[in-house]
């Protein structure tokens, strides 16, 4: 899921991006309060009974059902003790917008469209926060700090002969030597090409154990690798070492990430101190 703002204003020149290894969204600043999108707001129908006392919050055992549900859906797996923390975050940032927008009057027209309420009250808040004056030093030690960001990862070219029918691993194995003893790999099996993987995506696509197999393999040979449940034909035929980004020469992206992350952060205090005003429960859920 995308977590680019559709509020930041960029205070530096249009820059040509190359592409660059994104963290995990957890570790990211909040770039705007909407960020999980239909994800947050489909729980919303969940609060309405809340707003009896309009400086009362529940996060209800029912918000954190349907959150974990919607979630889940996304991702293929519930979330964890942490996600589920920054999911009520954000969702609880979202009702503090929700309840400024209607004391501001902003809901005229749009009463049934919560979406906009927050998106209009987020833009008041916005319009009272500033980018802190730009300097070197700190810009530049916010890009050492996140230098994985922006680092060129290691790249893998590799091949797979797909094997029809028994893929243990002893069949595998018996295949692998066939294979390298110069049968054509595409005899047996369907050939699959795969140009320029990062690791991560080794990781995310066969798992750990596979990416350190194909690390440490040389290239032109054919290996039985174990990918999670099952035993692949795996020839790696080119590595790309890794090459550490330079400063200088994206120093336009990095102001414009420096400034996307800073301007997120204020918005999120700004938000942060609206939500005093509130008492918030959050509900135990339910068995």
């Amino acid at each position: 899921m995308s977590t680019s703002s559709t509020l930041s204003t960029p205070h530096a020149a249009p820059t040509v991006r190359r592409p660059v290894r994104l963290p995990d969204w957890l570790r990211e600043p909040l770039l705007h309060f909407v960020v999980l999108g239909a994800l947050l707001f489909a729980a919303d129908h969940l609060i309405t009974g809340q707003v009896q006392d309009p400086r009362r919050i529940t996060v209800s055992a029912e918000v954190d059902k349907e959150i974990k549900t919607l979630f889940e859906a996304s991702r293929g797996r519930a979330p964890d003790a942490d996600e589920l923390k920054a999911l009520q975050a954000r969702w609880l940032d979202n009702e503090v917008l929700y309840r400024e927008g209607l004391a501001l009057q902003v809901d005229r027209g749009d009463k049934a469209i919560r979406e906009r309420v927050i998106f209009k009250a987020l833009s008041v808040v916005d319009a009272n926060v500033t980018r802190p004056p730009l300097d070197e030093k700190v810009l530049r030690a916010w890009f050492e700090s996140r230098r994985s960001k922006y680092d060129e990862p290691a790249r893998y070219d590799f091949q797979e002969a797909v094997l029809a029918g028994d893929t243990s691993e002893s069949a595998v194995r018996a295949f692998v030597l066939a294979l390298n003893a110069g049968t054509p790999a595409d005899e047996k099996a369907g050939l699959r090409l795969f140009k320029s993987r990062p690791r991560d995506n080794l990781v995310q696509s066969y798992g750990a154990e596979f990416a350190r197999a194909v690390e440490q393999s040389a290239p032109g040979e054919w290996r039985a690798l174990r990918a999670r449940d099952s035993w692949r034909a795996i020839r790696v035929d080119a590595i790309t070492p890794p090459r550490p980004a330079v400063f200088e020469a994206l120093r336009g992206v990095v102001l414009q990430d420096w400034t996307d992350a800073v301007m997120a952060e204020q918005r999120t205090a700004a938000v942060r101190v609206l939500a005093r005003k509130y008492s918030v429960k959050f509900e135990a859920a339910k068995p």
